[in-house]
């Protein structure tokens, strides 16, 4: 199967190419011509399996066919849960737009920075890109309006409660037009995802794909069980003797990330941190500076686990275990995406073992758990 035979342009199947991209996977199979037709889609699908390009393709396609009367009316809103997916995904458009038959202007507004820019620039935004409390705010200030939308796209709608955006995103859904195509995507399909559903009194075309917790065939998983004083010297003798690329360490708090990074820049180790508590600017550089190798290591919270691409990342190592399976999942695929090989290091410690053996269960995949007793790290 061909991105042209699910109905998407020569011009735009050229731009993929030229990219890398050459054959659709099983979301965006599935997806695409259900968005082309015009249909409300709920799709089913784990983070890593190229949903992004499963929405930005048809609904590109289909805006190519129309006119745009340059306004604040929004005809195109995509509501994502970070500000870190709302920037990849307006990246991924305009990766796609240079050979489009005309111009489709995109925005991505997020809050963390200043509001008055982007109201300056709403004017013939076609597509928007917004967390939900930036788009309240946008919506109060009269600086756009949602009466003529057309599309409105909501991206891991699961994650969206995790993070607390219930009750923005329910004030969101109040202002959308009863009649606009509703694409919603969702790691899970749970309780508040079907909530959303309810809410919004339409009827969707229900896509999936894979079971949530299959993890890629092309990473592969590996554990260090380690006593708690040990963990932090056990993790430099790995940056420094084993792991000698680029490494994406997930941690628990930012407490620890900020912890964990003054001590492994204390011991030559160049690295970053990305954490709900940096200023967005800071966390667009920690994010630029690891995608380009300024620095080795990028340490995050579960902020990353999900949405985020990160082109050839050889490495995820989990410091601290998330609190559920599923998030484990998320966490590790960010290496071993799109076929490529991967590799993912957890560090245990006694307590950590039991619900070790809950994630393994769940993902019905054992992982090796190796001793460390016998590593010298004295001077790691």
């Amino acid at each position: 199967m061909t991105f042209e035979s699910l109905g998407i342009s020569k011009q735009l199947v050229e731009t993929l190419h030229s990219n890398g991209i050459t054959n659709p996977f099983p979301i965006q199979q599935k997806a695409i011509p259900v968005i082309l037709e015009g249909k409300n889609l709920l799709g089913i699908a784990p983070t890593g399996s190229g949903k992004t390009a499963g929405f930005v393709l048809p609904i590109l396609e289909n805006r190519q066919q129309l006119n745009y009367k340059n306004s604040r009316n929004i005809p195109v809103l995509i509501v994502v849960p970070t500000r870190e997916l709302a920037i990849q995904i307006e990246s991924f458009i305009k990766l796609c737009s240079p050979e489009l038959k005309r111009p489709i202007k995109s925005m991505a507004v997020y809050g963390g920075v200043a509001i008055n820019p982007q109201m300056k620039n709403m004017i013939g935004t076609e597509l928007l890109i917004a967390t939900p409390g930036r788009l309240l705010d946008l919506l109060e200030q009269n600086a756009l309006s949602l009466d003529l939308l057309e599309t409105l796209i909501i991206d891991e709608a699961d994650k969206m409660f995790q993070l607390g955006f219930e009750d923005e995103l329910q004030a969101i859904l109040k202002t959308i037009p009863k009649n606009c195509q509703h694409i919603l995507f969702s790691a899970t399909l749970n309780d508040k995802v079907e909530t959303i559903k309810q809410t919004l009194t339409v009827n969707f075309e229900t896509v999936e794909v894979e079971k949530i917790l299959e993890v890629a065939d092309p990473i592969d998983q590996i554990a260090y069980y380690v006593t708690p004083e040990r963990k932090g010297p056990f993790l430099r003798y790995l940056l420094k003797t084993q792991v000698t690329s680029q490494a994406l360490i997930f941690v628990s708090s930012t407490r620890t990330a900020d912890n964990l990074s003054v001590k492994l820049a204390k011991n030559g180790i160049k690295t970053a941190t990305l954490h709900s508590k940096k200023t967005q600017g800071a966390r667009n550089q920690a994010l630029t500076d690891f995608k380009s190798g300024a620095v080795q290591v990028l340490i995050t919270t579960d902020i990353l686990s999900r949405g985020i691409h990160i082109d050839m990342l050889p490495v995820v190592i989990n410091y601290e275990l998330p609190r559920s399976p599923l998030d484990y999942v998320h966490r590790i695929g960010r290496t071993g995406r799109a076929n490529e090989t991967g590799q993912a290091i957890t560090l245990l410690t006694l307590e950590d073992m039991h619900h070790f053996k809950i994630i393994q269960k769940k993902m019905k995949h054992r992982v090796e758990v190796l001793p460390t007793d016998e590593i010298d790290v004295k001077n790691m």
